[in-house]
């Protein structure tokens, strides 16, 4: 099955909430000591141009703010729209591109949807994620699987997530990544 299609809207009128991952095949959306340098050689912000395009804000995890700053020698080129960032220490210098947010994920969610308008909110982060997918927030799943093995890391999700369900509605391949898609059955 494959489908380009960004299929933003949702019962509320807005685009959709969207856990955004890339994942080794073992695993891993993270390398050891959270290293995400791993990735940059297969994926790109022209690898699928249309997530982009979908995509009108962030919601990201501090610790995957704190190593995109790392790494932000990098050009990564990805403008995902306004950025926020879950937190429950704030920096003490403030980031003049990022409103960091000290509220519950609902809050948080609901902030950032607001900021995307009728394109999809991008959640970035294995706890911030797991918090959204825990509290049913959570439309769609998007996976980019590069031909990688870690052997170590952060795993796709948590201990104790719990089981949830996954529709399967698209799977594309852009050189050597597949992207693939679910709808999480609510």
């Amino acid at each position: 099955m494959s489908d380009a299609s960004t299929g933003t809207g949702d019962s509320a009128g807005g685009g959709k909430v969207v856990v955004n991952r890339v994942m080794s095949l073992d695993g891993f959306i993270a390398g050891p000591d959270h290293a995400m340098d791993w990735f940059s050689e297969y994926l790109t912000a022209d690898t699928f141009p249309e997530v982009m395009a979908a995509t009108g804000a962030m919601l990201v995890g501090r610790g995957t703010y704190d190593v995109a700053q790392g790494m932000a020698e990098q050009d990564t080129d990805y403008d995902g729209g306004p950025q926020f960032v879950l937190t429950h220490e704030p920096p003490d210098k403030p980031d003049s591109g990022v409103t960091f947010l000290t509220c519950d994920i609902e809050e948080a969610v609901a902030t950032a949807r607001a900021a995307a308008g009728d394109k999809n909110l991008e959640v970035l982060g294995a706890d911030v994620a797991a918090q959204c997918l825990r509290r049913g927030l959570v439309d769609e799943i998007l996976v980019y699987v590069v031909p990688v093995l870690l052997g170590d890391g952060v795993r796709f999700s948590p201990p104790g997530l719990g089981r949830i369900d996954l529709e399967p509605f698209s799977n594309t391949q852009s050189g050597a990544v597949t992207m693939l898609r679910y709808r999480v059955r609510k």
